[in-house]
């Protein structure tokens, strides 16, 4: 008799074990559901909670459309929530040094463009790459320089010459000094004489709206901000600032077809990626390191940069020093000798480049 109330309690005992063994299972593998691959238990991570991605410039740009494409898909790599907001302002150092006043745990991350590399020569601000770390540099663009779809301008040279006669008169969209339309008309007035009216817009979804309601004669934004509404004909691109035509637009010339001057400064165009405070802990870099390499080789990333022309990148650590350094050079000395810095790039130890 006792042996056999033994056997039963075991058996009680079993299962109900079994059944907590169950639900921790279910547990686990709901929890790994948003983990990376759909893996059945949720990855160990060293970021707590949720994380923010703060954007340079206002929504409907280049900048913020990149990173609103890549966001979702490191959110997948992580297992953690990605929250954007934007913060424009100041060329983009509002949201840099944003994101250098947090914490450095890597729950905020900072997206942006290619202005901070500028930062010192025109004296913008104290901090700039240099005070953070590149997580990956997705991918790289070509300008459009745009007017409105019944513009006077036809060609780059209508709109160069007009700029010529009217110094100062012609209203170019700007994102402020170190911007990509003031780079551009920094270039063209160096090589062809051309003065603009730079008016400031918080960056390149501004300046297209800009453009669509015929409040600016021209701009010159990322080929990604630009490209649907130019395609479906609601805007008019007059050049690329490139050699080569871009293939989903054929019709639009290179700018040096109409001022072959500009040949020297190019290739040029902007470039788009994630950083962190330097001060970040190793673990946690190499963490979003590894989901957001991931989420830029992922296809469907690759399929968004084929579809806006982007050029893909996918650089991290040294290499991704490495470029926007040579980025920061080129440009840096272009507008020194335009008479455009603030801060000569020797003092900055930018070194030029041949």
């Amino acid at each position: 008799m006792k042996f056999r109330m033994l056997t039963v309690l075991l058996l009680i005992f079993s299962m109900f074990l079994a059944a907590c063994n169950s639900s921790s299972s279910n547990q686990s593998s709901s929890e790994g559901g948003a983990s990376s691959g759909g893996a059945g238990n949720k990855k160990e991570s060293a970021i707590d909670g949720t994380l923010t991605g703060v954007v340079q410039w206002a929504a409907g740009g280049a900048a913020d459309t990149i990173s609103r494409a890549i966001a979702p898909l490191a959110e997948k790599e992580l297992g953690q929530s990605i929250v954007m907001t934007n913060k424009p302002g100041a060329t983009g150092a509002i949201a840099l040094q944003h994101v250098l006043d947090q914490k450095p745990d890597g729950k905020t991350l900072l997206f942006a463009a290619e202005n901070p590399a500028l930062y010192g020569v025109l004296d913008i601000s104290k901090s700039d790459f240099d005070d953070l770390y590149p997580i990956n540099i997705f991918s790289a663009a070509q300008t459009a320089i745009i007017v409105p779809k019944d513009s006077k301008y036809d060609t780059m040279s209508d709109l160069v010459e007009d700029a010529k006669a009217n110094p100062g008169k012609v209203k170019m969209g700007s994102t402020g000094p170190g911007g990509q339309p003031f780079v551009v008309a920094t270039m063209l007035s160096s090589v062809v004489g051309a003065e603009f009216n730079l008016v400031p817009y918080d960056g390149d979804g501004p300046l297209v709206s800009a453009i669509l309601g015929n409040h600016l004669d021209a701009s010159a934004v990322g080929l990604t901000a630009a490209i649907e509404n130019a395609k479906a004909g609601k805007i008019k691109v007059l050049a690329i600032t490139d050699t080569e035509r871009v293939d989903d637009l054929p019709d639009v010339p290179a700018v040096t077809d109409d001022v072959p001057e500009m040949e020297r400064f190019l290739p040029w165009g902007p470039f788009y990626g994630v950083w962190v405070r330097n001060d970040t802990p190793d673990e946690i870099k190499a963490e979003l390191t590894e989901a957001f390499k991931n989420a830029q080789a992922a296809p469907e990333f690759q399929e968004f940069l084929k579809q806006t022309d982007g050029v893909s990148l996918g650089l991290t650590g040294d290499e991704a020093v490495q470029y926007w350094k040579d980025w920061q050079s080129k440009t840096a000395w272009i507008l020194h000798e335009a008479g455009e810095s603030k801060v000569d790039p020797a003092t900055l130890n930018i070194e030029k480049k041949e």
